[in-house]
């Protein structure tokens, strides 16, 4: 229960700076993107709380990789609903090759944080 509570305090924390890097001048684009991977890492850790981080990493980056490759397809309707701002967010707006290299970086950094959340769990039970 103690690590569900961690995971979902983390992703708000990248949510709030993925929404941050997009307002604050400076700050690159993909960084946003890094953001948004991360995110969809710690979403996936708390679904599948028992499931160990290499199965969290590759099903992390299969979703993050086939919503990125669906931006090749366009018709009305989803294109209309990527113009409004969750559709936006959730399925971004036009491929872009940079975009899966930004995602594996968000995806290895979210590994990394929930490896030492995992130890430090660990660490505080023994």
């Amino acid at each position: 229960m103690k690590k569900k509570i961690i995971y979902i305090i983390t992703t708000i924390i990248i949510i709030i700076l993925g929404l941050l890097s997009r307002e604050i001048k400076g700050i690159p684009l993909f960084m946003g993107d890094i953001f948004w991977a991360m995110m969809v890492f710690f979403i996936l850790a708390f679904i599948f709380l028992n499931k160990n981080s290499s199965f969290i990493f590759i099903l992390s980056i299969i979703i993050t990789y086939i919503i990125e490759i669906t931006q090749l397809y366009h018709r009305p309707w989803i294109d209309n609903f990527r113009k409004t701002s969750i559709g936006h967010i959730l399925l971004g707006q036009g491929f872009l090759w940079s975009d899966l290299v930004a995602y594996l970086a968000g995806i290895i950094i979210g590994y990394f944080i929930k490896k030492f959340i995992d130890n430090k769990m660990e660490e505080s039970y023994s």
